[in-house]
């Protein structure tokens, strides 16, 4: 062990001698070949500084040598410039009449003449040596009395080479001193290193020799370098992985890449909605309902692929009969996959928390729809209660300190703040479903502090566009202390960083809902004698829930002008609007589902008769095959958003047609529209210019709609759900590799002085 100890320390000296050296030897090589530079580069910058002083004395007695000189008055001049020739840097001066050197002051060289000035129609400079110095000779044209001659103004260079001579100095100086400090230091890193590296060594020989049992830890054999390194081969794999645009995401390849990415890694997503709801029947039996929902239709076949737990509120009446004791149920019933634990809300705090708060207030103050937001106090108490009720929940499941928690939307703008505060390691992103406005309008949130605190207690921040994302940073650049890299996209407050990036939302490839349905031709016959229509009617549908930001009534009024303006459609075009109730405790949802039933009314006894009704007004929910097959019977669909964050009916529209047929009406004010280009772009408050739209759409050609269809099928397909989820999780995992990098280097900050 003593000849260890030696060999250890023989190492080290090596180590210290041989770096450093190194260091040295490279360092008087940068000396060697930047001296000569600096140098020059101080002499020449010198010169000009000299120049620029016969500059000023020229400037600042040019007129008055010229009026001297038209008078030839000698004695004034030579006065003149005996007082020029008192300034420490100016030689001599003296006027070159052709070859002639009048009025010299008396510092003039007796061996300079007119001839060694560079003399020309612009002022010179020229360099003279006389009596072993050089001297720079400044020459000036000047007109007096009708004659031209030169002023010169002579200044001795010595100072210069002095001064260059001193920067050279100075300069060797401070590079020996860089020099010597990063040989110094590069030694000493090395010898930590070394020095730590047969510690190790030693220690695991030690341990042999008692006949210890257990090894020394595995962090205190491996070099950190090489876990640094092997980190980072993990993140260069995983950069791959996210920029493969080419993959093919499916659920298998998502569930590959998780398990490539994350494994062993803990999931929790959670949201508002839950993604199954049991209700009890008027027979006393349990039902299971899939709710209409975006954030559902998009999330669950995530959570399927990857599985995991999802935390959500139990609203439905059979909720509590059908979970454990630790309000858990397994999900898909049929096929469970993965973990559904339900949190319970009284009516108290549902009324406060969700269509207070949540829709009374955010989200009319998201979306841009004219619905003047409601702020109260007590709502806003409650939705901070409810957050911390679910971020309790999201605890408990949490089965390590370190989980990947996905955050769903609008209700839980606090929650990423206050899982943070319980599990500051675990890696937190939320995704925000609706839009977020500008800075201005966001302003008038009573909340906005507290409301942009919770959310930057996300790791990553997502939106679906990208204006989305630079719509909340205007609004954390105004509205909390904070720094914004705008080139990263991200946001450091309280010492930690949040990323701020676009996750445009989007559907599974195949839909689900896909499964079973029925040829185009036998799905538009069965549909139109469901609805009591001739076979050759032409149909358009709407599909949504009833809600102020998705423009029923706009659809509405666009179908009145078509049938005005174009009313060869009247009895061959119908309009099947299919609108599922929700939000009925709030005023303006009940007002908007009486307003849309009134005007439907009233166009079809405007334009219909005989039993035809332009417009079928469908209130109730539909479930998903209905959905798609409502879809694949229509000539058109109509999604007229005036506010929206991506709006996934459309498609869901486009999935549904294999046929390659139908024409997609989409508003400019969806975030769908920056994706689904080859749809009719359309502003949803123009009733004309939505009217022209569906005659459009009605006469479209089917090579024109084959060709539209297919671009954004493709669209759809490629940049599916799977590819939403694995965008965020792969990123989240890179997340997750540069965290433990960093937790690497803090731990050999820690270790270095001890092995040292």
């Amino acid at each position: 062990m003593k000849v260890l100890i030696f060999l250890e320390e023989l190492s080290v000296l090596r180590i210290i001698f041989r770096f450093g050296g190194i260091a040295m030897l490279v360092a008087a090589i940068v000396i060697l070949a930047v001296l000569p530079f600096a140098t020059s580069f101080v002499e020449q910058w010198s010169r000009r500084d000299v120049e620029l002083r016969s500059r000023l004395v020229f400037n600042s007695v040019r007129d008055q040598v010229s009026g001297l000189l038209a008078r030839n008055d000698a004695q004034q001049a030579g006065i003149l410039f005996e007082r020029i020739a008192t300034d420490e840097r100016v030689l001599a001066i003296g006027y070159c009449d052709g070859q002639e050197l009048r009025f010299p002051t008396s510092n003039m060289p007796p061996s300079f003449s007119c001839s060694e000035a560079s003399r020309s129609d612009a002022e010179s400079f020229s360099v003279v040596r006389s009596q072993d110095r050089n001297i720079l000779v400044s020459s000036f044209p000047l007109n007096a009395g009708g004659r031209r001659g030169h002023l010169v103004v002579l200044h001795d260079l010595s100072y210069a080479d002095q001064r260059g001579g001193e920067a050279r100095n100075y300069l060797f100086l401070a590079l020996a001193g860089v020099a010597f400090g990063a040989a110094a230091l590069a030694a000493m890193i090395a010898a930590i290193i070394m020095r730590r590296w047969l510690a190790s060594i030693r220690q695991a020989l030690e341990s042999a020799r008692a006949g210890n049992a257990n090894p020394p830890p595995e962090e205190n054999i491996i070099p950190l370098g090489q876990e640094i390194r092997d980190v980072l081969q993990e993140l260069e794999a995983s950069r791959r992985t996210i920029d493969a645009a080419h993959t093919d995401w499916s659920p298998e390849t998502l569930r590959a890449a998780l398990s490539n990415e994350l494994s062993g890694s803990e999931v929790i997503v959670v949201s508002n909605r839950e993604p199954y709801i049991h209700n009890r029947t008027e027979g006393g039996e349990i039902s299971l309902q899939i709710p209409a929902s975006g954030l559902v239709s998009a999330l669950e076949p995530v959570v399927r692929a990857c599985g995991g737990t999802w935390v959500a509120h139990g609203s439905g009446t059979a909720d509590r009969d059908t979970v454990d004791a630790y309000d858990r149920v397994p999900v898909p019933p049929n096929h469970p996959s993965y973990t559904l634990r339900r949190v319970w809300l009284s009516e108290e705090e549902q009324d406060g928390y969700y269509y207070g708060a949540a829709n009374e207030g955010l989200w009319p103050l998201c979306h841009i729809a004219f619905v003047r937001p409601v702020f109260r106090e007590t709502d806003w108490q409650l939705y901070r209660s409810v957050n911390e009720k679910f971020a309790e929940a999201v605890v408990a499941e949490a089965k390590r300190e370190d989980p990947i928690i996905l955050v769903q939307d609008y209700h839980f703008a606090l929650l990423p703040r206050m899982i943070r505060d319980r599990l500051p390691r675990a890696t937190i992103v939320t995704f925000w479903h609706i839009p977020w406005p500008n800075a201005e309008i966001f302003g008038i949130c009573p909340w906005r502090e507290e409301v942009i605190d919770g959310l930057l207690g996300s790791s990553i921040l997502g939106f679906h566009t990208q204006a989305h994302c630079n719509n909340f940073l205007d609004s954390v650049d105004s509205y909390v202390e904070s720094r914004i890299d705008r080139e990263r996209d991200s946001v450091i407050f309280g010492g930690e960083e949040t990323l701020i990036r676009p996750y445009p939302i989007s559907i599974e490839w195949p839909p689900t809902a896909m499964e079973g349905q029925r040829p185009v031709e036998e799905c538009r016959r069965i549909v139109r004698e469901r609805l009591g229509l001739p076979l050759t009617m032409r149909i358009g549908v709407g599909i949504e829930r009833f809600d102020y930001t998705k423009g029923i009534i706009d659809r509405m009024q666009a179908i009145d002008t078509l049938l005005a303006e174009h009313p060869e459609w009247r009895g061959n075009f119908a309009f099947v609007q299919v609108a599922a109730p929700t939000r009925s405790k709030l005023s303006n949802y009940r007002q908007l589902q009486e307003e849309a039933e009134a005007l439907a009314r009233d166009i079809n006894e405007k334009h219909g008769g005989n039993g035809y009704e332009p417009i079928k007004l469908l209130i109730r929910h539909h479930e998903p095959h209905e959905v798609f097959e409502l879809f694949r019977a229509a000539d058109l669909c109509i999604v007229s958003s005036l506010h929206d964050g991506m709006n996934l009916v459309a498609k869901e529209f486009v999935a549904a047609r294999d046929d390659e047929q139908g024409v997609l009406i989409l508003s400019a004010f969806a975030g769908a529209s920056r994706e689904l280009s080859e749809a009719l772009i359309v502003n949803p408050y123009n009733a004309h210019a939505m009217g022209e739209a569906i005659n459009r759409a009605l006469t479209m050609p089917q090579p024109e709609q084959r060709e539209r269809m297919r671009l954004m099928r493709d669209q759809v397909k490629e940049r599916n759900v799977y590819r939403w989820a694995g965008q965020m999780l792969l990123a989240a995992s890179r997340l997750r590799k540069q965290q433990r990098i960093r937790r690497l280097i803090a731990r050999g900050r820690r270790l270095a002085p001890a092995n040292a």
